[in-house]
């Protein structure tokens, strides 16, 4: 017998009572599908990647290729989980669900603290590019401190945070359509260049002759660079619990979404290593703006570094939401302060995003008056945070499935499934192990991976005494959320 599950009413509409703690399903697929491209696309790409090009040379490629199909498995689990229990929560839900409170509790507190740290570097970072700008071009003009930019980026992106859901996903599409457009166009100057329609370069792909200066061991150091530069994906997880029709919404974005970030990514380092020589690739500047020197184009330097601070503006932008939804779930669950689970009159969690933005005020100052201690230490802390999520994501996702499974073989148990299962799920946690064991080959790669070990041992180890003092009923809030959106739910194929 096919059933239908109508959304709650305080779930559908924009508006809500004043004591509301539901968020509502009021973001768009096609905003979603632009949110997951918008999360991954920063300046991990458009600053970072030269760093990768410049230790591994062309082979940098293979680094890309390798860190992009694990991507489009993890995007796969996500899929999956987010298909059969779109919850806010995301994978610190599908953690508890398949391992027990201590699991959500620690997977949601963790990524909570790297975005609240992350965000403070965002605002920080973007605001140390526009200072550069503005210098060059106000000839020495009243140029505004760095650490009041960016407490203005932190307040501005506060404020579009307290909209309403539909709202702050409208921004934030084009915000991310801005990136893409970027990056589309210099797509289409790099292969005119490559063809001699634009001159400049007159190399055509001679680069390659010497695919890969460094041998395996530049390889793996870009590997360890690139890996973090995917990180932002995720949040399509978290959105799911706000989208309408998340069970379809999901499945397309995550269809989109997987192949455009590699093609984006792949397809950018392709015209960086083919015009450039790795020594080249790294200037302050970022190799998107080296490229575009060489074709002669005006301005290139700073049209690049104004995309970059767009760039980190999004990412700020997106990661704001993303936590604060995060605290608004672990609220709910019992394992935040129940005054989080607040909602406004627009079923905004704003309590939540208050409290993330104040952590990135304080990180901020506390940089501004500490400069390179403050921000350095604590991104080395949850620098490799993406890794345990990754990892929290496949874990949860063989588990469930199994479980989905085991009642009814054969069954189709949810809306969107993960392909040729269970060994592409292993594979993805094969490809985990081995980016692990690469890394604690690498001395500052090794002490991030433990820091983040630790830190993630200490959460847990607060997770035994909070989560027991939670009701049952409570922490498994999401618990049969699976059967409730999954079980006879139409097939999207």
């Amino acid at each position: 017998m096919k059933t239908t599950v109508t959304p709650a009413p305080e779930r559908s509409a924009e508006h809500a009572p004043a004591d509301s703690t539901k968020t509502v399903r009021g973001l768009k697929q096609r905003q979603l599908t632009m949110m997951g491209l918008g999360g991954a696309i920063g300046a991990g790409l458009f600053l970072g990647s030269g760093k990768g090009v410049a230790v591994a040379g062309p082979a940098i490629l293979v680094s890309y290729i390798v860190a992009g199909a694990l991507v489009i498995l993890v995007m796969w689990m996500i899929g999956e989980l987010s298909a059969a229990n779109p919850a806010s929560g995301a994978f610190s839900t599908h953690a508890q669900n398949a391992f027990g409170p201590v699991a959500g509790y620690t997977v949601g507190w963790l990524y909570w603290i790297q975005l609240a740290v992350v965000t403070a570097a965002e605002a920080g970072g973007a605001a140390t590019i526009l200072t550069g700008i503005l210098h060059n071009t106000l000839d020495g003009a009243a140029v505004p401190p760095t650490w009041l930019l960016g407490l203005i980026f932190m307040a501005v992106f506060t404020t579009i945070n307290m909209f309403a859901v539909s709202k702050y996903g409208e921004f934030e599409f084009w915000f991310a359509f801005i990136k893409v457009a970027v990056i589309l166009a210099f797509l289409l100057v790099g292969v005119l260049m490559l063809i001699g329609v634009i001159p400049g370069h007159a190399g055509g792909l001679s680069n390659f002759a010497h695919f890969a200066p460094s041998g395996l061991s530049g390889i793996g150091a870009g590997l360890l660079i690139v890996i973090f530069a995917f990180g932002g994906t995720e949040i399509v997880a978290i959105a799911a619990g706000e989208t309408q029709d998340p069970q379809r919404s999901v499945a397309t974005a995550i269809r989109t979404v997987a192949w455009r970030i590699c093609i984006f990514y792949i397809g950018s380092v392709f015209v960086i290593v083919a015009i450039l020589e790795p020594s080249q690739a790294d200037p302050p500047e970022g190799p998107f703006a080296a490229v575009l020197n060489v074709a002669g184009l005006p301005a290139a330097g700073n049209i690049m570094a104004l995309i970059a601070v767009f760039a980190l503006l999004s990412a700020l932008n997106a990661n704001i939401y993303a936590a604060s939804r995060m605290l608004h779930s672990l609220s709910q669950r019992g394992y935040a302060p129940g005054a989080l689970m607040r909602t406004g009159r627009n079923s905004v969690p704003r309590r939540a995003v208050l409290l993330t933005v104040m952590f990135g005020f304080v990180a901020g100052i506390l940089e501004a008056i500490f400069p390179g201690r403050v921000l350095d230490t604590l991104l080395a802390i949850v620098g490799s945070t993406i890794i345990v999520i990754w990892i929290s994501i496949a874990a949860s996702q063989i588990t469930l499935r199994h479980r989905r499974d085991r009642p009814n073989p054969g069954v189709r148990s949810t809306t969107y499934r993960m392909p040729l299962f269970p060994f592409l799920s292993y594979l993805a946690v094969a490809m985990l192990v081995v980016i692990i064991v690469v890394g604690m080959l690498d001395a500052a790669t090794r002490t991030q991976l433990l820091l983040t070990l630790t830190a993630t041992v200490i959460i847990a180890i607060t997770g035994v005494f909070v989560t027991r003092r939670v009701p049952s009923d409570r922490a498994d809030l999401d618990a049969d959320a699976d059967a409730d959106h999954s079980d006879h739910a139409p097939t999207v194929r």
